[in-house]
Protein backbone atom coordinates (compact mmCIF):
# COMPACT_ATOMS: atom_id res chain seq x y z
CA UNK A 1 0.00 0.00 0.00
CA UNK A 2 1.59 3.11 -1.01
CA UNK A 3 0.73 6.73 0.76
CA UNK A 4 1.28 10.04 -1.12
CA UNK A 5 1.50 13.07 1.66
CA UNK A 6 -0.08 16.83 0.60
CA UNK A 7 0.09 19.03 2.17
CA UNK A 8 -1.43 19.64 5.64
CA UNK A 9 -3.98 16.95 6.47
CA UNK A 10 -4.37 15.10 2.87
CA UNK A 11 -3.53 12.08 1.91
CA UNK A 12 -3.88 9.35 -0.97
CA UNK A 13 -3.93 6.00 -0.85
CA UNK A 14 -3.22 3.76 -3.30
CA UNK A 15 -4.14 -0.73 -2.94
CA UNK A 16 -4.19 -3.23 -5.42
CA UNK A 17 -5.14 -0.51 -7.93
CA UNK A 18 -7.76 1.61 -5.90
CA UNK A 19 -7.18 4.86 -5.92
CA UNK A 20 -8.23 6.38 -2.01
CA UNK A 21 -8.33 10.41 -1.43
CA UNK A 22 -8.41 11.59 2.63
CA UNK A 23 -9.50 15.03 3.00
CA UNK A 24 -8.44 17.17 0.12
CA UNK A 25 -9.06 20.34 1.85
CA UNK A 26 -8.33 23.76 0.63
CA UNK A 27 -4.82 23.91 1.95
CA UNK A 28 -3.72 20.73 0.47
CA UNK A 29 -3.58 20.87 -3.41
CA UNK A 30 -6.94 18.72 -3.99
CA UNK A 31 -7.16 18.85 -7.88
CA UNK A 32 -3.47 16.83 -7.79
CA UNK A 33 -4.62 14.57 -4.94
CA UNK A 34 -8.27 13.39 -6.01
CA UNK A 35 -7.00 13.35 -9.67
CA UNK A 36 -7.60 9.22 -10.48
CA UNK A 37 -9.80 9.14 -7.14
CA UNK A 38 -11.98 6.00 -6.96
CA UNK A 39 -13.24 7.05 -3.88
CA UNK A 40 -12.60 9.74 -1.48
CA UNK A 41 -12.84 9.64 2.88
CA UNK A 42 -13.50 13.36 4.28
CA UNK A 43 -13.09 13.30 8.52
CA UNK A 44 -15.72 16.67 8.81
CA UNK A 45 -16.72 19.93 7.24
CA UNK A 46 -13.83 22.06 7.36
CA UNK A 47 -12.51 23.50 4.50
CA UNK A 48 -8.74 22.81 5.79
CA UNK A 49 -10.34 19.29 4.97
CA UNK A 50 -13.09 19.75 2.42
CA UNK A 51 -12.71 21.44 -0.75
CA UNK A 52 -16.36 21.35 -2.35
CA UNK A 53 -15.58 23.07 -5.29
CA UNK A 54 -12.91 21.13 -5.94
CA UNK A 55 -14.70 17.81 -5.23
CA UNK A 56 -17.36 19.07 -7.36
CA UNK A 57 -15.04 19.73 -10.16
CA UNK A 58 -13.40 15.79 -9.79
CA UNK A 59 -16.77 14.46 -9.56
CA UNK A 60 -17.94 15.90 -13.21
CA UNK A 61 -14.78 14.52 -14.40
CA UNK A 62 -15.16 10.68 -12.74
CA UNK A 63 -17.73 10.31 -10.59
CA UNK A 64 -16.43 8.31 -7.11
CA UNK A 65 -18.68 7.90 -3.69
CA UNK A 66 -17.64 10.41 -0.76
CA UNK A 67 -17.59 8.39 2.94
CA UNK A 68 -18.09 10.69 5.69
CA UNK A 69 -20.32 12.40 8.25
CA UNK A 70 -23.60 13.15 7.28
CA UNK A 71 -23.37 16.45 8.07
CA UNK A 72 -20.96 16.78 4.55
CA UNK A 73 -24.14 16.89 2.73
CA UNK A 74 -24.33 20.93 3.27
CA UNK A 75 -21.30 21.33 2.62
CA UNK A 76 -21.07 19.19 -0.88
CA UNK A 77 -24.18 20.76 -2.03
CA UNK A 78 -24.88 19.46 -5.32
CA UNK A 79 -22.57 16.78 -4.71
CA UNK A 80 -24.27 15.82 -1.86
CA UNK A 81 -26.05 12.44 -3.78
CA UNK A 82 -22.37 10.93 -4.28
CA UNK A 83 -22.27 11.23 0.29
CA UNK A 84 -22.36 8.00 2.02
CA UNK A 85 -22.73 8.64 5.54
CA UNK A 86 -20.53 7.25 7.70
CA UNK A 87 -21.19 6.37 11.74
CA UNK A 88 -18.37 5.45 14.56
CA UNK A 89 -18.09 2.02 14.57
CA UNK A 90 -19.08 0.89 10.82
CA UNK A 91 -16.59 -0.90 8.71
CA UNK A 92 -16.77 -0.78 4.80
CA UNK A 93 -14.93 -0.98 1.72
CA UNK A 94 -13.74 1.99 -0.31
CA UNK A 95 -11.74 1.73 -3.52
CA UNK A 96 -11.60 -1.64 -2.53
CA UNK A 97 -9.66 -1.15 0.87
CA UNK A 98 -11.18 -1.89 4.16
CA UNK A 99 -12.12 1.31 6.50
CA UNK A 100 -13.16 1.33 9.77
CA UNK A 101 -14.63 4.31 11.54
CA UNK A 102 -13.99 5.73 14.69
CA UNK A 103 -14.84 8.70 16.83
CA UNK A 104 -17.51 11.00 16.14
CA UNK A 105 -16.97 14.41 17.24
CA UNK A 106 -14.14 16.83 16.32
CA UNK A 107 -12.08 18.53 19.46
CA UNK A 108 -13.61 21.10 20.95
CA UNK A 109 -11.61 24.72 20.08
CA UNK A 110 -13.57 26.44 22.53
CA UNK A 111 -17.16 26.42 24.26
CA UNK A 112 -18.32 29.17 22.41
CA UNK A 113 -17.88 27.44 19.03
CA UNK A 114 -20.03 24.67 18.18
CA UNK A 115 -18.76 20.79 18.13
CA UNK A 116 -19.25 19.37 14.54
CA UNK A 117 -19.03 15.65 13.60
CA UNK A 118 -15.68 14.25 12.86
CA UNK A 119 -15.06 10.75 11.91
CA UNK A 120 -11.26 8.80 12.19
CA UNK A 121 -10.32 6.33 9.45
CA UNK A 122 -8.52 3.17 9.87
CA UNK A 123 -7.61 2.29 6.25
CA UNK A 124 -6.55 -1.65 5.59
CA UNK A 125 -5.54 -2.53 9.09
CA UNK A 126 -2.83 -0.39 9.01
CA UNK A 127 -2.82 3.77 8.63
CA UNK A 128 -4.96 6.10 11.03
CA UNK A 129 -6.34 9.12 10.70
CA UNK A 130 -8.29 10.33 13.17
CA UNK A 131 -8.94 14.04 11.63
CA UNK A 132 -9.47 16.81 13.81
CA UNK A 133 -9.43 14.36 17.49
CA UNK A 134 -7.87 12.81 19.56
CA UNK A 135 -9.54 9.77 19.62
CA UNK A 136 -7.54 6.44 20.13
CA UNK A 137 -8.57 2.75 18.34
CA UNK A 138 -8.74 0.90 21.31
CA UNK A 139 -9.11 -2.87 20.28
CA UNK A 140 -6.96 -2.45 16.80
CA UNK A 141 -3.40 -2.18 16.99
CA UNK A 142 -2.48 0.69 14.47
CA UNK A 143 0.99 0.11 12.26
CA UNK A 144 1.04 4.00 10.72
CA UNK A 145 -0.68 6.89 12.40
CA UNK A 146 -0.93 10.43 10.76
CA UNK A 147 -0.48 12.70 13.86
CA UNK A 148 -2.11 15.94 13.50
CA UNK A 149 0.36 17.74 15.13
CA UNK A 150 -0.66 21.58 15.38
CA UNK A 151 -4.00 23.02 15.48
CA UNK A 152 -6.08 25.58 16.91
CA UNK A 153 -7.92 22.59 19.33
CA UNK A 154 -4.36 21.11 20.52
CA UNK A 155 -1.38 21.04 22.03
CA UNK A 156 2.21 19.58 22.25
CA UNK A 157 1.37 17.55 25.57
CA UNK A 158 -2.35 16.44 24.07
CA UNK A 159 -0.93 15.02 20.95
CA UNK A 160 2.13 13.80 22.32
CA UNK A 161 0.21 11.56 24.45
CA UNK A 162 -2.01 10.63 21.81
CA UNK A 163 1.00 9.45 20.00
CA UNK A 164 2.17 7.75 22.95
CA UNK A 165 -1.94 5.80 23.49
CA UNK A 166 -2.20 4.76 20.13
CA UNK A 167 1.74 3.64 20.10
CA UNK A 168 1.89 2.95 16.22
CA UNK A 169 4.80 1.80 14.61
CA UNK A 170 5.72 4.99 13.30
CA UNK A 171 4.00 8.12 13.12
CA UNK A 172 3.86 11.05 10.22
CA UNK A 173 2.79 14.27 10.82
CA UNK A 174 -0.01 15.81 8.92
CA UNK A 175 -2.41 18.96 10.41
CA UNK A 176 0.72 21.54 9.81
CA UNK A 177 -0.06 23.91 7.13
CA UNK A 178 0.06 26.88 10.11
CA UNK A 179 2.97 26.65 10.97
CA UNK A 180 6.44 28.27 10.05
CA UNK A 181 9.65 26.86 9.47
CA UNK A 182 10.38 27.76 13.42
CA UNK A 183 7.02 25.95 14.25
CA UNK A 184 7.83 22.63 12.41
CA UNK A 185 11.38 22.88 13.65
CA UNK A 186 10.83 22.69 17.49
CA UNK A 187 7.67 20.39 17.28
CA UNK A 188 9.57 17.93 14.86
CA UNK A 189 12.02 17.53 17.28
CA UNK A 190 10.08 16.93 20.00
CA UNK A 191 7.77 14.75 19.01
CA UNK A 192 11.28 12.44 17.63
CA UNK A 193 12.67 12.47 20.93
CA UNK A 194 9.66 11.88 22.92
CA UNK A 195 6.72 9.82 21.20
CA UNK A 196 8.36 6.60 21.98
CA UNK A 197 7.82 5.85 18.02
CA UNK A 198 9.30 6.23 14.52
CA UNK A 199 8.51 9.78 14.20
CA UNK A 200 8.56 11.53 10.25
CA UNK A 201 7.19 14.90 8.86
CA UNK A 202 6.92 14.37 5.14
CA UNK A 203 6.89 16.99 2.86
CA UNK A 204 4.07 17.65 0.56
CA UNK A 205 4.55 15.13 -2.51
CA UNK A 206 6.53 12.65 -0.49
CA UNK A 207 5.35 8.70 -1.09
CA UNK A 208 6.04 5.78 1.56
CA UNK A 209 4.96 2.17 1.28
CA UNK A 210 3.22 1.35 4.44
Amino acid sequence: MRLTKYAHSCVRVEHDGGVLVVDPGVFSDPATALDGADAVLVTHEHPDHLDPAAVRLQLDRRPFPIYGPAALADALGDAAEALCPVEPGESFTAAGVAVGAYGGRHAVIHPDIPVIDNIGYLINDVVYHPGDSLVVPQETPVDTLLAPIHAPWSKFSEVLDFIRAVAPRRAYAVHDALLNHNGLGVLNRQFAAMSGTEYQRLEPGTRVDV
